[in-house]
């Protein structure tokens, strides 16, 4: 039912598009300016367009009314768990690392800068 309602709505909702932009303006409106004799005259046109445009945006309002009030109703039983994440083993964080014992064929043990106890002025490293 909910989604033939939302057709609905949305057709509804193309047709008050349609009508408003149909409507005479100060402009000129998307209507052929051409002579009144058609079907209707061009009072009798602007009449049909506005009563057109009245019902068809109450029925816009009544039926966006009645949508929500069917959305927020609506109850679901059943839970999706295809997108469930599966609970994963703990990980255990050592606090001290072990110690790497310093060996000289160790190509694992990091270098020592050059100058360990930093520049004697004070100033940044990488500025000099």
């Amino acid at each position: 039912m909910f989604p033939f309602l939302l057709v609905v709505h949305t057709i509804i909702a193309a047709l008050l598009v349609t009508v408003i932009l149909m409507q005479r303006s100060e402009g000129g409106g998307l209507t052929s300016g051409g002579s009144p004799s058609g079907l209707m005259s061009a009072r009798g046109a602007a009449d049909f367009l506005t009563r057109a445009t009245a019902i068809l945006a109450t029925l816009f309002i009544a039926m966006s009314i009645l949508l929500a009030f069917i959305a927020a109703t609506r109850h679901s039983t059943t839970i999706d768990t295809s997108l469930q994440r599966t609970p994963a083993a703990p990980v255990t964080v050592p606090t001290s690392a072990p110690a790497v014992p310093f060996a000289a064929g160790n190509s694992a043990a990091p270098a020592a800068p050059a100058n360990a106890a930093g520049p004697a002025n004070g100033s940044v490293p990488l500025a000099q």
